[in-house]
């Protein structure tokens, strides 16, 4: 029996055919097994974003600005330069936060700030001016709940704390250092 070119061709066809499945099968799982050879390039970038959430009175609450936000589709992440979160929420005092950077939970609602922290919450109530400083924050925006596991330090007025790890809960007004805690008190100036 002699095989013939017609003959052949379908089979050769076919043997190639498998080769580059099992090729491609294996570049599929080389990249799974290895996340690093996937390129991370936003999907889509807004410039001079703002998010706002409203109160069930149609109040805003709070409002999320950044010169820039970047989203990348590999891992759904998204990212902020220069954001800057108010937060005004009925009965607590203003609070403003700024950083170099930031970043986004999948659902909004946690934000991760990072490079020069600064939180600042308005007087109120008899309640001077607070400002906080630190490197990292948590924050927590349905909760006005700020965390961070680095160097905090807080100035209110004449006095001023300084620890490591902070959780600080706008609503309640509740504020806990963790560890290596300095604090420093001055005495009000009395006129005579």
């Amino acid at each position: 029996m002699r095989l013939s070119a017609s003959r052949l061709f379908p089979l050769a066809l076919m043997f190639v055919l498998a080769l580059l499945t099992l090729w491609l099968e294996r570049a599929v799982r080389e990249e799974e097994l290895h996340p690093s050879l996937r390129r991370h390039d936003p999907d889509w970038t807004v410039e001079d974003f703002r998010l706002t959430t409203y109160a069930r009175d149609g109040a805003a609450e709070s409002m999320l600005f950044a010169a820039k936000m970047l989203h990348y589709p590999d891992d759904d992440t998204t990212d902020l330069v220069a954001p800057r979160l108010v937060q005004t929420k009925p009965g607590e005092p203003r609070m403003t936060v700024t950083a170099n950077r930031g970043s986004l939970s999948r659902d909004g609602e946690e934000i991760f700030l990072y490079g020069d922290v600064v939180l600042v919450r308005e007087s109120s109530a008899g309640r001077p001016e607070a400002r906080m400083t630190t490197s990292f924050l948590h924050m927590l925006r349905g909760r006005s709940l700020a965390r961070t596991d680095r160097e905090v330090t807080i100035v209110e007025d004449n006095r001023s704390l300084s620890g490591r790890g902070m959780e600080y809960d706008n609503e309640a007004r509740r504020l806990d250092l963790r560890a290596q805690v300095r604090g420093r008190f001055e005495p009000k100036d009395v006129e005579p």
